[in-house]
């Protein structure tokens, strides 16, 4: 299933109503010829469907045009007292957000959007399903970065492992300071080739870090709830069916779970400090931490015990840090990380939850598919990537994610055309023959046959790959 991008006409609205969406993250991040992020894509895209777009904040809604939807972009919002300023009264219908944390006091009666997977940053209490008496509906837009974490979690990987010092090397051969034949052999090189990943989780990004760590040889090793078991061995991934057990014998460990339900009363996340001793000791030592999902997952003080004691060789974060305009005040998950600095600089890598968020195309068709969302609810009553229940009224349109990215569905297979079926069962059929004639050929025949159609086959295999990939059939089924 997909949403409409693409768009054009303006999408029917009550003529006598006016309808406000804050946008409070950026939606561009390529500088514009002013030299500042540029949102101009996401503009013409709210305006090719009837929307109005103001680079303001909302002033007087009786002056806004009636029968429209009218967003209004204020990606300089960050703190929470702005932010309660701002939306605290419930001026805005809605909201579309990104990396802005938004404070249970702020309020959108109809609908919230984040752009990318989960919705931990979407702190208002107006949402429906979640115990908290609201009635908003909550969506985000899975997959669209996937793909862009993923190999942000593999360049940090990269940095690492292999452990050849690259910026050593490059230097004395800068300097013409370095003999091949004498001095190589002092550089033995570890290679990810037969390493052991350890994947916590398998969802959008779990699945593309476990290809790509794959397409460099790793062994690939995956806990995820017991549903998913099938589907990650057929994929020829190994299952765990307990964290620890994922993580023995490890080289490299990459969490991807999010924070699981909040508790009420404690303020607790479920998942908070998951990966804590019990898993780091497990891992092979000089293991490789990455977490480029939410800081809380991992348990900091056994992390700095682990590379206190060699157990962890690196760990590479990607984390919210909020700064207080007015005091300077630090806030957020990387905060405690903050205290590891001083000992472990240089075995650390801590990024401010950028890994995602610095890749311009993904903010943009992410900002997009939020922007069709919105139009979606308000139009039709209708919602895509629901996040709990969806409130009465409202009809729920299932999941929608990127091409290649996340499970293959019905809609999938509906969508074939003719020609495209027939290609495949042709491909399928002519393999089908190739390989009866190997099974029933008596073994000294079967050399013959392979100096025959060998070569036949393996086209036929790697049409019948290009073509499942190319029509997203690979994957889980859902």
């Amino acid at each position: 299933m997909t949403t409409n991008t693409s768009t054009q006409a303006a999408e029917p609205i009550d003529a006598q109503t006016v309808y406000t969406v804050l946008i409070c993250d950026l939606v561009g991040l390529r500088l514009g010829p002013d030299g500042k992020p540029d949102p101009s894509e996401v503009r013409a895209h709210i305006e090719a469907k009837g929307g109005r777009f103001h680079a303001a904040a909302l002033g007087d809604k009786a002056r806004l045009e009636r029968g429209r939807v009218h967003f209004f972009y204020q990606p300089d919002l960050s703190n929470r007292e702005e932010l309660i300023e701002a939306a605290g009264d419930g001026r805005y219908d809605a909201v579309i957000a990104a990396a802005t944390f938004l404070p249970a006091e702020t309020v959108f009666p109809l609908a919230g959007v984040r752009i990318g997977a989960g919705t931990g940053n979407m702190g208002s209490r107006s949402w429906g399903g979640g115990g908290e008496g609201g009635t908003a509906v909550l969506m985000n837009t899975p997959g669209i970065n996937s793909r862009a974490t993923a190999q942000m979690v593999m360049k940090a990987i990269l940095k690492v492992l292999p452990d050849l010092p690259v910026d050593l090397l490059h230097d004395r051969v800068a300097r013409g300071a370095f003999d091949t034949g004498r001095e190589l052999r002092d550089f033995p090189t570890e290679k990810l080739e037969g390493k052991t990943i350890a994947i916590i989780g398998y969802g959008n990004i779990g699945r593309e870090v476990a290809k790509l760590a794959r397409a460099f040889g790793m062994r690939v090793v995956i806990h995820a709830r017991p549903r998913h078991r099938d589907w990650i061995e057929a994929e020829g991934f190994t299952y765990a069916a307990d964290l620890v057990d994922a993580a023995e014998g490890a080289d490299v460990l990459s969490v991807h779970v999010g924070l699981g339900k909040q508790d009420a009363q404690t303020g607790r996340y479920a998942n908070a400090g998951l990966i804590g001793s019990g898993v780091l000791l497990r891992m092979n030592r000089g293991a490789v931490l990455v977490n480029y999902d939410r800081g809380e997952l991992v348990d900091v003080a056994a992390l700095g015990d682990a590379l206190d004691a060699g157990q962890v060789r690196h760990a590479a974060i990607d984390a919210d840090l909020f700064s207080d305009v007015s005091t300077g005040r630090l806030s957020g998950p990387m905060l405690p990380y903050l205290d590891l600095v001083e000992r472990h600089g240089a075995r650390l890598e801590l990024l401010p939850h950028a890994a995602a968020d610095t890749d311009h195309p993904s903010r943009v068709a992410g900002a997009k598919q939020a922007v069709d969302q919105i139009f979606d609810v308000i139009c039709r009553k209708s919602v895509t990537n629901a996040k709990g229940t969806v409130p009465p009224g409202y009809l729920s349109l299932g999941a929608t994610t990127p091409p290649g990215i996340g499970p293959v569905t019905a809609d999938h297979l509906l969508k074939l055309t003719a020609g495209e079926c027939s290609e495949l069962a042709d491909v399928c059929d002519r393999q089908s023959r190739l390989w009866k004639a190997l099974s029933d050929a008596p073994p000294a025949e079967r050399g013959a046959i392979v100096g025959e159609q060998g070569e036949e086959l393996v086209r036929l295999i790697d049409r019948f790959c290009l073509l499942a990939d190319k029509l997203n059939l690979r994957g889980p089924y859902q």
